[in-house]
């Protein structure tokens, strides 16, 4: 199973438009999106606070990835699907 956790911010239009983009991408009923708030959790504050939007993959029996930042790398994402 595959499942993607961006992390985010509630005042960051990069987010918004990585989100959008990513749910493009993938299309309506597809993976799983989970959507975090970095500044909710402090150790996600120190891990990724300049580097946010983050996208991460997950594929069940392997490591989490990041896949991207800033902004939506289509071709990693449909890399790590593929993968």
């Amino acid at each position: 199973m595959i499942k993607f956790t961006l992390y985010s911010r509630t005042y960051c239009h990069l987010c918004d438009d990585m989100l959008h983009a990513l749910q493009a991408l993938l299309g309506p009923d597809s993976y799983p999106i989970n959507v975090l708030d970095v500044d909710a959790d402090e150790a996600l504050v120190a891990q990724y606070d300049e580097l946010v939007p983050v996208l991460v993959g997950h594929r069940e029996g392997q490591a989490a990835r990041q896949i991207c930042h800033y902004f939506l790398d289509e071709a990693a994402v449909r890399a790590f699907i593929a993968d």
